[in-house]
C-alpha cells in the first residue's frame, strides 16, 4: 500500500501530498525550507500541535486553516472552525471530524472539544490523524486506509493501547506517531507494531 505521501515530520506532524495540494497537520519543528501549504490541519490548542511560528513557516496566500474554535480564534485568513463529528470540504478533499479526548487523564478533556481528522483524499484514500486521544468509544466507528495514532503513552495511547484501538476498527495500516520527541521512544512504536494484527509502517521523522 503506497504511503510515499505521508510524510511524519516527528511528533504528531505530517505533511501529505494528494496531487498538487499541499497538506500538513499539527505543523511542529519545522524546516525553514519546508514547502507552503495549501491546508493545514489543526487539532488542538496545545503548543506541540499549535504552533504559530511553524504555521508562519508554511503559510501562503489563500493557505486554509481547520482548527478547533479555542485555536480558530487566533489565526487569520481562510480559517474552518470545527468541532467533533462533522463533515466538511475543502477542494477535492473531503474531511471528517473526530472526537480527542483522554479517558482517566485530564489533559485532554472532552468538552474542550478538540478533534481528529478523517481525510478522503482526491483519489478516495482516507487518512485518520487522531489528534492527542486515548481510545474513545467513538473511534470504533472510524473507517480509514491509514491511522496515525499516539502511542507514547503519558498524555494519550501507549502503543499497545493504539494497536488494540487500531484492531478494532482495522485500518489498513497503522503509523505510530506522538513518540520520540516529548515523550515516547522507539519501543512504543515497536509495541504498536506487536500488538497490532495489519501492517504497521514504522516511519522514520523527516526533519
Amino acid at each position: 500500500m503506497n504511503h510515499q505521501h505521508i510524510h511524519w515530520l516527528g511528533h504528531a506532524s505530517f505533511r501529505i501530498e494528494d496531487g498538487a495540494t499541499l497538506i500538513y497537520i499539527d505543523p511542529w519543528k519545522l524546516s525553514d525550507k519546508s514547502p507552503k501549504a495549501d491546508v493545514v490541519f489543526i487539532t488542538h490548542a496545545h503548543y506541540d500541535h499549535f504552533s504559530p511560528e511553524d504555521i508562519a513557516k508554511i503559510r501562503k496566500e489563500g493557505t486554509a486553516f481547520f482548527a478547533p474554535k479555542d485555536v480558530a480564534f487566533q489565526l487569520e485568513g481562510n480559517v474552518i472552525s470545527v468541532v467533533p463529528g462533522q463533515s466538511y470540504n475543502f477542494v477535492e478533499l473531503k474531511v471528517r471530524t473526530t472526537h480527542a479526548y483522554n479517558l482517566g487523564k485530564q489533559f485532554h478533556p472532552r468538552q474542550s472539544n478538540w478533534v481528529g481528522y478523517v481525510i478522503t483524499l482526491s483519489t478516495g484514500q482516507k487518512i485518520y490523524h487522531s489528534g492527542d486521544t486515548d481510545f474513545t468509544p467513538e473511534m470504533r466507528s472510524v473507517v480509514t486506509d491509514f491511522a496515525l495514532l499516539p502511542c507514547g503513552g503519558t498524555y494519550t495511547m501507549t502503543g499497545k493501547e493504539a494497536a488494540e484501538a487500531a484492531n478494532v476498527f482495522k485500518p489498513q495500516a497503522l503509523i505510530p506517531m506522538h513518540w520520540g520527541d516529548i515523550v515516547g521512544t522507539s519501543k512504543d512504536a515497536d509495541e504498536a507494531q506487536k500488538t497490532f494484527k495489519g501492517t504497521t509502517i514504522i516511519k522514520n521523522p523527516e526533519r
